[in-house]
């Protein structure tokens, strides 16, 4: 997915990159503060996420803005057409500020959280 949104512009900085073993063996909560101490926006295809303490807590303590997809079971061409598509509403979204997730649909970008 990472390529893809890469070829639309997109600046995207997967946990692959910068933890051993493709970031397999990471803690949410660790990738997502190292992200967001960068002021990256976390993507998870998990919406489960924001559900879980100790890994919605580095957005909380941050006031930053997560974003996660509502279905992890896309094909990635979705995933990519359905981010690309909904890019300026996740922009609004950052400026708006956190803490906050947000569901990347198909139709639209909604709060999910708090």
């Amino acid at each position: 997915m990472a390529e893809g949104l890469r070829a639309h512009g997109w600046t995207v900085h997967r946990i692959g990159e910068f933890f051993p073993d493709d970031g397999q063996d990471v803690p949410d909560e660790v990738w997502i503060t190292y992200g967001l101490e960068r002021s990256w926006v976390p993507l998870s295809k998990d919406g489960r996420i924001k559900t879980r303490d100790l890994e919605i807590r580095p957005v909380l303590e941050r006031e930053a803005v997560l974003f996660h997809l509502d279905n992890q079971q896309l094909p990635t061409t979705v995933m990519i057409e359905r981010l690309v598509a909904r890019r300026d509403a996740i922009h609004r979204a950052v400026a708006h500020g956190g803490p906050a997730a947000y569901a990347v649909r198909r139709d639209r970008v909604e709060r999910t959280w708090p």
